[in-house]
């Protein structure tokens, strides 16, 4: 028995993942047209593209089922036991439905193929047996064999499922170009996503409105400026005209700046001390445009306004941090 020391462990690991590598070689090497075909097939679906297969295959159908509909493809998983014992009414003729099965001849496969084929769905077959029960009844099959399994007994199924995953990998890239999808396209499907939040989050979804957004006019003295800051819980406040246009912004950086020269600072007006003309953003704005703004400006606080040039809120950079911009 070998000695299971740091250095064997290591070798075991790099010689499984030199045989998965050298069996995805070999299947790109022989990709050929049954791919083309299986991959239009699918491109043209008018119904539901639907995944199947038993125990780790199926495990397989269920993730590539899970990136087609990540990508805007209406596809859902089916368990080939539950398909005959009531699920078969999901399936329609329009659907296609591909079977993953290394050796396509499991049982429960075998027992759906023939309802598949009554309800009119197209069949695409991924088996690593191109004799199989599978190979011979599905429209399009697709060929996933490889030379062994990496598991020590030859039994798990370790390569041949890499192999798939590889291959249903492939074709939902390829389903993805031929679709054209975009950044947005795929941000709409994972609005929670960071991706999502950075692409479709707008400014308005998350600045600081109502009494969490002080604003204040000119003559107000510094003094009651403060106290409607702290009281919102904000860091600075829009101030405005009499007939509330925007002339300025007066943050915590202000009063420090000023108050070592004027003890009689709280007193003023702000109009005095407040930055003028500061920089905006608009409501509409996407939140990673804006966190641009803010980083390129070096400013932690940002007016938001409206089409119309109004003040409607206050972006914080606390407020980006809060929803995943950051």
């Amino acid at each position: 028995m070998k000695k299971n020391n740091d250095s064997t462990i290591l070798q075991w690991g790099r010689d499984v993942l030199a045989l998965e590598a050298k069996a995805l070689l070999s299947l790109e090497q022989g990709l050929n047209k049954p791919f083309v075909r299986a991959v239009r097939m699918l491109s043209s679906c008018k119904g539901r593209i639907v995944t199947t297969g038993m125990g780790k295959a199926g495990i397989i159908a269920q993730k590539f089922s899970a990136t087609l509909a990540s990508c805007g493809f209406s596809s859902f998983w089916l368990h080939p036991a539950d398909a005959v014992h009531g699920d078969l009414g999901r399936m329609k003729e329009k659907d296609v439905v591909v079977v993953l099965s290394y050796s396509g001849e499991t049982d429960e496969i075998k027992s759906l193929i023939p309802f598949i084929k009554k309800i009119g769905a197209k069949i695409i077959g991924m088996a690593g047996n191109a004799k199989s029960n599978l190979a011979r009844y599905c429209d399009e099959f697709v060929d996933v064999h490889v030379e062994k399994e990496a598991c020590t007994l030859g039994l798990a199924p370790t390569t041949s499922t890499t192999a798939m995953l590889a291959l249903c990998d492939a074709m939902s890239v390829a389903l993805q170009k031929i679709k054209g999808l975009k950044e947005n396209d795929f941000a709409f499907f994972h609005p929670r996503g960071s991706l999502g939040r950075k692409l479709l989050l707008k400014v308005k979804d998350i600045m600081r409105k109502g009494r969490f957004n002080p604003i204040v006019e000119e003559d107000m003295p510094v003094k009651d400026v403060l106290l409607k800051i702290t009281s919102a819980h904000a860091g600075a406040a829009v101030v405005t005209d009499k007939n509330g246009i925007m002339t300025g912004i007066f943050t915590d950086g202000d009063l420090r700046r000023h108050i070592e020269k004027d003890s009689q600072i709280l007193k003023r007006p702000v109009k005095t001390v407040m930055t003028l003309n500061p920089v905006s953003v608009k409501n509409t704005d996407l939140a990673s445009a804006a966190m641009k703004i803010m980083e390129t400006k070096k400013i932690d606080e940002v007016p938001v306004v409206n089409e119309k040039g109004k003040t409607v809120g206050m972006l914080d950079v606390q407020d980006l941090i809060a929803a995943g911009i950051i």
